[in-house]
């Protein structure tokens, strides 16, 4: 399956993407939102195994600041997460010719697939994976943002020179979301009260091992949202399911797309009625 590479042109910002099978007006789209240190290329081959298995079209960007994407001003407002969601995601979804999607968000990117589902009353959205989401701050994810920050200056870790490898300006990503989530403000942080305006069933993943949040953050989702929502725990999984058990992560998101009656395309979209609170 041949990758097609795109460029978007946000608030004056060249946004790297790639696009994987089928295109928009032929299959409902994917959406990959990476992490807080990811980028088109650390998706690596997920993205083609989830438009095989699927059928859809799937869409990975890098935010600006990230992979190739052009770099940003730091420190980053503390409020990145819903700037990314209200102001540069419907921009990407416009450009990209988007009709019927669902959000793949992983760590901060399921966090801004939350925020957009909540927020913008956008009639394309009719699903929205959360992988690894963060809905508050936890004093073990803010402890694991330190061990990083201390591995990221650390040569002998390698860290700095294996991140540069995916990012033009390794210094931009990584003090970007490193900066943000640990200063003092970002301990307030919550988003908890944008659950409930979630319009759109939900597949939460997360691995067992997340060393960067706890079984309270998915459930706080499941105890607030109030539409149809299946949980997927991974064993031997950490914050990372589409890399450390891609096979279940990919078999967990075929059977949601299943389950929302949105494939095989030109079909038209069944009742998401068959998923269960």
């Amino acid at each position: 399956m041949t990758a097609q590479p795109l460029t978007f042109t946000v608030a004056g910002r060249s946004l790297e993407a790639c696009w994987h099978g089928a295109a928009p007006d032929q299959a409902p789209t994917l959406v990959l939102l990476h992490e807080g240190l990811g980028c088109v290329s650390l998706w690596k081959d997920f993205p083609a195994a989830l438009a095989q298995r699927t059928g859809c079209g799937v869409l990975v960007y890098s935010r600006a600041g990230y992979g190739h994407s052009d770099p940003v001003t730091l420190p980053r407002l503390l409020t990145y997460m819903h700037d990314e969601a209200r102001d540069v995601l419907p921009r990407v979804l416009d450009q990209a010719n988007i009709q019927t999607a669902i959000l793949v968000g992983h760590s901060d990117g399921a966090s801004i697939a939350l925020i957009h589902a909540a927020t913008q009353g956008d009639p394309r959205i009719r699903g929205a994976v959360l992988t690894a989401p963060h809905v508050f701050t936890e004093p073990m994810c803010l402890d694991s943002i330190r061990e990083a920050r201390t591995a990221f200056d650390d040569p002998d870790t390698r860290l700095r020179e294996k991140l540069g490898r995916h990012h033009r300006d390794v210094d931009v990503a990584f003090r970007g979301w490193n900066d943000a989530w640990l200063d003092p403000g970002f301990v307030a942080w919550n988003l908890e009260g944008f659950i409930a305006g979630v319009p759109c069933p939900l597949l939460l993943i997360q691995g067992r091992d997340d060393q960067y949040g706890t079984a309270a953050q998915l459930e706080s989702i499941e105890a607030r949202a109030r539409v149809p929502r299946r949980t997927l725990w991974l064993d031997n999984c950490g914050h990372a399911p589409h890399q450390d058990c891609p096979g279940e992560t990919l078999a967990g998101i075929t059977a949601f797309v299943e389950e929302l009656g949105l494939a095989p395309w030109p079909e038209a979209p069944a009742s998401p009625g068959r998923l269960t609170n």
